[in-house]
C-alpha cells in the first residue's frame, strides 16, 4: 500500500501509510528519541545529543541535525504522548511533528505523520514559504513512510 495524502487541516502536512508491525512496536521507534534516526526519510536527523530513558508530555530531547549541508542542534519539547498512539514534539521554531499509530490488527498499522505549523505567526509563515519547507516536508514524511513500511515489508527485520 502506497504513502496516502491526509487532510489534517489548514496549515498541516499529513501522510499515512498501512505497515505490517504492531502498534507498540512502531511507536517505540518514534517515542525514543535515540531511534529517529530509523524513522527519518529525509536524510536531516543525525545523532540524538540527550534524551531522557522515557519520554512524558514536557519532555525535552536534543539532535543533530543537517540541512542544506549546514549541521546544527535542536532540542525539542514532547507535547502530546500517549502510548502505542500517540507521540508529538515541539520544535523550537514552533511548529510540531506528530506520529499517530493506528492498530488495524495486531500485526498491521496505518501510522501517520504530520507537520503541523498551524502556530506560523506571519513572518515565519513567508519564510517557510521562501524556503518551500511545506513541500520538502511532505517528501521527507512521504520518505520517512516509505522507509518505514519497507523495513517491514520482510519478514525479517
Amino acid at each position: 500500500m502506497a504513502v496516502t495524502a491526509v487532510d489534517a487541516g489548514p496549515r498541516q502536512i499529513s501522510r499515512s501509510v498501512e505497515v505490517a508491525a504492531p502498534a507498540g512496536e512502531l511507536f517505540a521507534i518514534a517515542a525514543d528519541p535515540r531511534r529517529h534516526h530509523e524513522l527519518d526519510g529525509s536524510g536531516t536527523v543525525r545523532d540524538n545529543v540527550s534524551a531522557p530513558a522515557e519520554l512524558t508530555v514536557g519532555s525535552k530531547f536534543s539532535t543533530k541535525m543537517k540541512m542544506y549541508g549546514v549541521p546544527y542542534r535542536i532540542t525539542s519539547t514532547v507535547t502530546a504522548l500517549q502510548p502505542d498512539t500517540v507521540v508529538e514534539w515541539r520544535h523550537p521554531e514552533g511548529h510540531r511533528w506528530r506520529w499517530e499509530f493506528e492498530a488495524l490488527t495486531p500485526t498491521s498499522t496505518r501510522v501517520t505523520e504530520t507537520f503541523d505549523f498551524r502556530d506560523a505567526g506571519a513572518v515565519k509563515l513567508a519564510f517557510y514559504r521562501l524556503t518551500r519547507a511545506m513541500k520538502t516536508n511532505a517528501a521527507g514524511i512521504e520518505a520517512s513512510l516509505t522507509k518505514l513500511r519497507e523495513r517491514y515489508a520482510t519478514p525479517a527485520h
